[in-house]
């Protein structure tokens, strides 16, 4: 699993641009750049929804001043679903940036990979969030209940800054 002072590895996601979907390349995001990166184990269930992408959309402007120059949110779903979910959610106009991670292969390669059979979630992501500075990870908060948003939540890795 990723851990602090960890360089991420590059990883090709997908969002819905102007003409449909697009890749988007993470190190474009993320080299030269102050992010926060946090995911979900899946949109539009309860507490991604409920908790955890409001937890973001709550403190953008406190990350805003210090200097976090985007919030990425990522999720082992399809691009279509990541767009609709983040306008339900208000996401989008709050500035969120909404990446499909439809393959798993960013999830994967962070070790950060979450099986829920029961719940028919498979190969889908851990739920935590990171803060990486020009690629290095230089925070990171990780549930060990998926179901649980504390330590990932927007305040708490702003109260680490």
């Amino acid at each position: 699993m990723i851990s602090v002072g960890d360089t991420l590895p590059d990883a090709t996601m997908t969002r819905i641009g102007a003409e449909g979907p697009e890749p988007v390349t993470l190190s474009d995001k993320i080299n030269g750049r102050k992010v926060v990166v946090f995911a979900v184990p899946g949109a539009y269930t309860p507490t991604c929804s409920s908790a955890h992408v409001p937890s973001f959309i709550r403190t953008k402007a406190a990350f805003d001043d210090k200097g976090v120059d985007e919030i990425i949110c990522v999720s082992v779903n399809d691009p279509f679903v990541m767009h609709a979910w983040g306008e339900a959610t208000g996401a989008t106009e709050a500035g969120l940036t909404m990446l499909a991670d439809a393959e798993s292969s960013f999830t994967d390669a962070i070790g950060m990979r979450f099986d829920a059979p029961p719940a028919g979630l498979i190969a889908r992501s851990k739920r935590y969030a990171m803060l990486v500075d020009d690629g290095k990870v230089v925070a990171l908060h990780v549930e060990d209940n998926p179901g649980v948003c504390e330590t990932s939540a927007g305040e708490s890795l702003l109260d680490e800054m």
